[in-house]
């Protein structure tokens, strides 16, 4: 007796698509690069629409707070409307086009991906220690990776540049110490 192959299926209940070839992944993305560039004057990013999101927070509770912070009055000071920036549309955007594309895909689906030897726990604990410790980072270094990869990258800004090549050589260190949780 034989058996139907199984394909995976979404929260929509969709087949699985194969991902687009990087190639055209990348010539994608330079063009929106360039859009981005040539429509807003400004590149690619998130992390400054993460702090914006926080402030904006911060303001809503104790506006005190944000009056007596040099960091968050720069952008949620007095009358200013922290989310009045060109960062938060394409924060939302990203986030907008991600699952629009997931769902178009069929890859919108909840799961955990996780070697076989870790607990989900584990994994969530993991992944918000690391994603946390990411964007500090990114705040820290005046920009999270695709604005410092994308944008300073394809402006050639020599510290986009030698922050990626010390992002990398970070992930290969650390790699050796956090591989069992993917054995």
């Amino acid at each position: 007796m034989t058996t139907a192959p199984i394909t995976k299926k979404s929260i929509f209940n969709r087949p699985e698509k194969p991902y687009v070839n990087p190639y055209l992944g990348g010539m994608v993305l330079g063009i929106v690069l360039f859009l981005a560039f040539f429509l807003t004057g400004n590149g690619l990013g998130s992390s400054g629409a993460t702090s914006r999101i926080d402030a904006f927070l911060v303001d809503a509770v104790a506006p005190q707070h944000v009056d007596n912070t040099p960091y968050l009055l720069k952008m949620a000071g007095g009358d200013k409307n922290p989310l009045d920036d060109w960062i938060i549309p394409v924060f939302f955007g990203a986030l907008v086009g991600g699952f629009t594309s997931g769902s178009i895909s069929g890859r919108t689906k909840i799961e955990t991906t996780k070697g076989p030897n870790v607990s989900n726990r584990t994994r969530w604990l993991m992944a918000f220690a690391g994603g946390v410790l990411f964007l500090y980072g990114a705040r820290m270094a005046r920009g999270c990776t695709s604005g410092q990869a994308l944008t300073g990258g394809a402006s050639l800004a020599a510290g986009s540049w030698a922050i990626m090549f010390a992002i990398f050589a970070s992930a290969y260190a650390v790699a050796y110490f956090v591989r069992k949780l993917w054995n």
